[in-house]
């Protein structure tokens, strides 16, 4: 492999000095007190950045621990994208990859960047609705649930969508939390926290090929998990279906498949 032109080689050892200046020196040729300005605002910079990206992530934490990761990052991580709105990937990469948790990190941490992740990522999806045979006002059991492409569901260990300074679990649930993040019409990003049941509804409009009404999907869901009462499931789930469209993680209903 050729060697890098002088000016390539002096652009990587600038850049490895920022990224760590502790245990990297100062290109030969430049004075310190410059480089110590372009040291501060990089680092300052992207502290920034990815204090407003995950903000409660970045108040569970002291400065000096918060500082500590957020120079880790910049040591350790190889950004694969130039563009500021994916920092929070590359940061959540970084985390997932390329930290090793230590014994004093919130044992949440990797799903709570996660969870601040997914808002931020919802928020700027380009993801679209095609709503041209969706009628938002269809009866939720006599015709097909449609999902809106911008409801993600996931499941945690945590209940990372209450974590705060004054509530900070140690331990795992005792049952997995779904949650649905879904973004509305004006653009606003919410979460509903679902039940196991509603979890697996969900599921099951997803991903219904078959295009099973909502009455025929919660039949089944019944009898799948055995449920003595088809009839109160109905309703329970009816309710629920009437709430997620309100929130706008279901989009409204199409016709049935032909001859159903």
């Amino acid at each position: 492999m050729a060697e890098r032109p002088d000016f390539q080689q002096q652009q990587y050892a600038f850049a490895a000095h920022i990224r760590d200046p502790e245990n990297v020196p100062v290109p030969a040729g430049i004075e310190d007190r410059r480089m110590s300005i372009y040291r501060e605002l990089f680092f300052n910079n992207i502290r920034s950045l990815l204090s407003n990206m995950f903000p409660v992530l970045k108040k569970l934490h002291t400065a000096d621990k918060w500082n500590f990761l957020v120079r880790q990052f910049m040591k350790n991580h190889i950004a694969k994208t130039p563009y500021f709105l994916q920092l929070p990937q590359e940061f959540l990469e970084f985390l997932r990859h390329e930290y090793t948790l230590q014994e004093a990190d919130f044992p949440f941490l990797l799903e709570l960047a996660h969870y601040e992740y997914v808002e931020l990522a919802l928020s700027i999806s380009e993801a679209e609705n095609d709503l041209a045979n969706v009628d938002p006002e269809g009866d939720l059991l006599a015709n097909v649930p449609v999902k809106s492409e911008l409801a993600w569901v996931y499941a945690y260990q945590y209940p990372v969508h209450r974590i705060s300074n004054d509530y900070l679990p140690e331990e795992p649930a005792e049952q997995p939390v779904f949650l649905a993040v879904y973004r509305d019409s004006n653009d606003t990003v919410g979460f509903l926290e679902l039940n196991p049941m509603t979890a697996q509804l969900l599921d099951a409009i997803a991903t219904n090929e078959s295009h099973a009404s909502g009455e025929q999907l919660l039949m089944a869901l019944a009898k799948q998990i055995n449920y003595p009462d088809v009839a109160a499931l109905i309703q329970h789930g009816l309710a629920a279906l009437e709430q997620m469209r309100h929130l706008a993680i279901l989009t409204g209903t199409t016709m049935p498949a032909e001859g159903e």
